[in-house]
């Protein structure tokens, strides 16, 4: 009795272990006979049995359920490319996948054959969509005599829809499509009937879920224009104002199901919170200026309005030879959006450093309150008004000066990457009026900019270059703070010449910084094997005595480095050389994270 009931059991295991073993050294091949080879590599992508018999555990099962999966799959992607009379078939050890019942799977599969004769490509004899709003943009693929491909339709639906949409018809859609398919022509009708449904007006922002930013906060930093008509593009611009406050982790705006009064159409709003405090810390390193540690604090909501308090501390000049001393630096920063409008914030700043370089000793302190405004994607601004003091010592002697300040920025990035750019430009101009208030000060102004660009050739290399500019207008060398005058030389301005070597010499060995800089970096960076990179490298850097140059000198340097993509930023590695002038001798080494520029 025993036996009669251990048969069937040990019978029904083997044919479980069976059905369940890996396929074992499946051949698997498409063929197309006639078929371009554009159309074979996007039946290739398409295939998930090709997948299937790769994966070392796939088993029986798996191969017979992405067989059948293949065929929609394999229309799909010959209908992308204009076919529609195909003839597929899937054959697993000679049977058609689509004949072989899901509880009838063979113990093993050895062979798959997918045999698809695509037929003739199809054109368009019609394509025809509307009503479409004024200035909409159809593909131009979507017309009479082109290839009728199904993305092409698909692709004009999107248009005809998103004309509307901007036009304030949130609630445009594909009311009908006829689709006509004259085989023995190999021909398409293609005609779609739009609806744009009513024009629509935004209704109310409706909070949904729990933040830790008050519900006035979100409504005031969002900045959907209420009672205005419906725009996608503003509904964008939203969740752009909210996600830089960095205080939320997700954000997702979503249109109501229905319209209500005057054809207003509420907006849901739901955001997740990021965790409310972040700290982190940097070192760089260089052969000649040092060691610098860096460190930062920062609370994302510290109101309850996604204001940001943020503390930054840093020593440089660490076991630096030419650095001159130690610096120290200590700075808070609080920044709250949208105080006047949705794109303006406020901002308030107090520094305190200590500067020992190897011209002069600086102690500064240094506040000041400002607004922060949005103008678009690419460009911002900021402009406050501030008290500096500085208590100096330099070859033109020990004196203490005051000045009222109001800084002003402009900022254009349009890099793809802030990180590591591949292309694109990036702007940044700087201007510093000065009104003294004590002390030597003396009225004048600070002038700087920064351009760089970025451009790709091919998918290994990048050139890179940057152009840096300074001015002091309107006071003497001796009128203002010496941090405010310009240096070259080192990791910021001219690799592989000493930290701040050029300078404006005064003769008997007396230095001062230069009212007048020039900086010019070029870069050639490779991607090499995996996270790796290289980059070939040169620097120059003028400065004169006067504000527009005068009497000057240059300096130049090159070098070459490594670079280790982290995922977050490259890890950089620079060595480099003095090429032109007489302020350095011998290779400087530089590492830090991030690009150079």
């Amino acid at each position: 009795m025993g036996k009669s009931i251990l048969t069937p059991i040990l019978a029904a295991w083997v044919v479980c272990l069976a059905v369940a073993q890996p396929a074992a050294a499946t051949d698997a091949r498409l063929t197309a006979p006639g078929a371009p080879d554009g159309l074979k590599d996007a039946l290739r992508a398409a295939s998930l049995s090709l997948v299937a018999v790769e994966a070392e555990d796939a088993t029986p099962q798996d191969i017979l359920a992405a067989a059948r999966a293949d065929y929609a799959r394999l229309i799909g992607a010959l209908y992308a490319q204009g076919y529609y009379g195909p003839v597929i078939h899937i054959r697993l050890d000679g049977r058609e996948a689509a004949d072989i019942a899901p509880l009838s799977v063979p113990a093993r599969i050895a062979r798959v054959e997918i045999a698809v004769d695509p037929g003739a490509p199809f054109a368009f004899a019609r394509a025809q969509i509307g009503p479409l709003a004024p200035g909409t943009a159809l593909p131009e693929g979507f017309a009479p005599g082109q290839r009728a491909r199904s993305t092409a339709i698909r692709d004009a639906a999107q248009a005809g829809v998103t004309g509307w949409r901007a036009a304030s018809h949130a609630k445009a859609r594909v009311a009908a499509q006829r689709l006509t398919a004259d085989h023995p022509r190999a021909t398409l009708d293609a005609v779609l009937d739009l609806d744009p449904g009513p024009s629509v007006v935004f209704g109310d922002l409706l909070i949904e879920g729990t933040s830790a930013v008050r519900p006035e906060r979100l409504r005031a930093i969002a900045g959907l224009p209420l009672g205005a008509p419906f725009d996608p593009a503003a509904l964008e611009t939203s969740a752009t104002r909210l996600r830089r406050t960095g205080a939320f982790r997700s954000v997702r705006l979503a249109e109501g199901e229905t319209l209500g009064p005057d054809n207003g159409l509420d907006i849901g709003l739901r955001v997740v919170d990021e965790k409310p405090r972040r700290f982190g810390a940097g070192i760089e390193l260089s052969s000649l200026e040092g060691g610098t540690l860096s460190g930062f604090w920062m609370h994302r909501n510290l109101l309850g309005g996604a204001e940001r308090l943020r503390f930054d501390a840093g020593v440089s000049g660490l076991g630096g030879s030419e650095s001159g001393g130690v610096d120290y630096n200590l700075s808070a920063r609080f920044d709250r959006p949208a105080v006047i409008n949705a794109d303006t914030g406020l901002y308030a700043q107090a520094a305190l450093q200590t500067l020992d370089e190897p011209d002069y000793r600086e102690d500064t302190g240094q506040f000041e309150v400002g607004l922060t405004h949005i103008f678009s994607e690419r460009l911002s601004g900021e402009i406050g008004l501030g008290l500096r003091y500085s208590d100096v010592s330099d070859d033109l002697g020990r004196r203490s000066m005051g000045h009222l300040v109001m800084p002003a920025r402009l900022t254009w990035d349009g890099r793809d990457s802030v990180l590591s750019a591949r292309s694109g430009f990036y702007l940044d101009l700087e201007a510093l009026p000065l009104a003294a208030v004590g002390g030597a000060a003396e009225n004048g102004a600070r002038l700087s900019a920064d351009a760089r660009a970025y451009r790709g050739l091919g998918d290994r290399l990048v050139l890179a270059g940057r152009l840096q500019l300074g001015s002091i207008i309107g006071a003497s060398a001796d009128g203002v703070p010496p941090d405010l005058l310009f240096f070259s030389g080192g990791g910021g301005t001219v690799r592989g010449q000493p930290y701040q070597s050029l300078a404006v010499e005064l003769g008997s060995g007396d230095r001062i910084g230069g009212r007048a800089f020039l900086g010019l970096s070029g870069e050639a960076r490779v991607d090499l094997r995996g996270a790796l990179g290289m980059v070939a490298f040169a620097d120059a850097g003028y400065i004169g005595e006067g504000s527009l140059g005068g009497s000057g000198d240059w300096h130049a340097g090159a070098g070459l480095g490594l670079r280790y993509d982290t995922g977050i930023g490259p890890i950089r590695l620079d060595l480099a050389v003095p090429v032109r002038g007489n302020t350095g001798d011998g290779m400087q080494i530089y590492i830090g994270i991030g690009q150079a520029f």
